[in-house]
């Protein structure tokens, strides 16, 4: 269970640094600071710290209660028993953690539908920058308010502050709520590996074993027949169960992590306006 958390942190770290590679290629600085910077606290504020502890844990071989650890971080901070107290000073590095989560919501939520707002009334309304540039240098300045590469909402042409602000305090919800939904999906690992050793344990004592130690107490042809049968239906209940849907099933589990947990922190498919071929269109683009 604990690797599976290490596994799924690590992997939604990634998918972070993702979309920091996206921001860099259109020069977005804008999602830079409003997007990855509190994105990325956040996520280890929380789960990186949990993640932290069940390293620390592994290395000293502590009796610690990471579960009682993280609750009351929230419920009463700055409190620590000496039971769960992994290393100095970490009472306050969780008081300090949690006010860092807390400032990342607002973060992620305010400020960018905000500059967007000013950025775009600088860009209509404002008589000194427009007063010296021509009408095409001041439509691209329009332009460029909505383009995702200038740091725009991405929904068109037309700027609408309401519009941008739904969509950024939606995708806020959707990151932190996703930040724990996602953890706990990574535990899914944990559940295969669970279920693959209990499928080994049933095969081995009730397929294999039972008929060997049927077997021996009957003696003759019988013992043999039943050994030879039982060794059968193992080794088709191996082959069939655990080796192939088994691993089907890990392969679907690691596919779906791929595509939600780890490619929801970057991809977004918004795509291209679908637009029909018309030889018409492509006749007058040419005169």
């Amino acid at each position: 269970m604990k690797m599976s958390i290490i596994v799924g942190v690590t992997h939604m770290n990634l998918g972070i640094f993702c979309s920091l590679f996206n921001q860099l290629f259109f020069r977005d600085k804008l999602s830079i600071y409003t997007e990855f910077v509190p994105q990325i606290l956040f996520l280890n504020s929380l789960f990186g710290y949990l993640s932290l502890l069940i390293i620390i844990k592994w290395v000293t071989g502590s009796t610690a209660d990471l579960y009682n650890i993280m609750i009351y971080m929230f419920l009463s901070p700055g409190t620590l028993d000496e039971s769960n107290t992994l290393f100095a000073g970490q009472a306050f590095l969780q008081v300090v953690l949690v006010i860092l989560a807390l400032v990342c919501v607002p973060w992620m939520l305010i400020p960018k539908p905000l500059i967007l707002k000013k950025r775009h009334e600088q860009a209509h309304y404002s008589p000194a920058r427009l007063h010296d540039v021509s009408d095409d240098e001041s439509t691209q300045l329009t332009v460029e308010v909505a383009q995702p590469g200038g740091g725009g909402h991405g929904h068109g042409e037309v700027f609408e502050f309401g519009e941008v602000m739904v969509h950024q305090m939606i995708h806020t919800i959707e990151f932190v709520l996703g930040a724990v939904s996602n953890t706990a999906s990574y535990l899914r690992l944990w559940a295969l590996s669970l279920a693959h050793a209990q499928l080994s344990a049933v095969f081995y004592d009730m397929v294999l074993m039972l008929p060997i130690s049927m077997g021996s107490s009957g003696g003759g042809a019988v013992s043999i027949i039943l050994i030879v049968v039982g060794f059968f239906v193992w080794a088709c209940a191996t082959m069939g169960v655990l080796m192939i849907m088994e691993s089907l099933s890990a392969f679907l589990h690691a596919l779906r992590l791929h595509w939600v947990e780890y490619m929801n922190k970057f991809y977004h498919g918004d795509g291209y306006l679908f637009v029909p071929y018309s030889f018409a269109e492509v006749e007058k683009e040419e005169l």
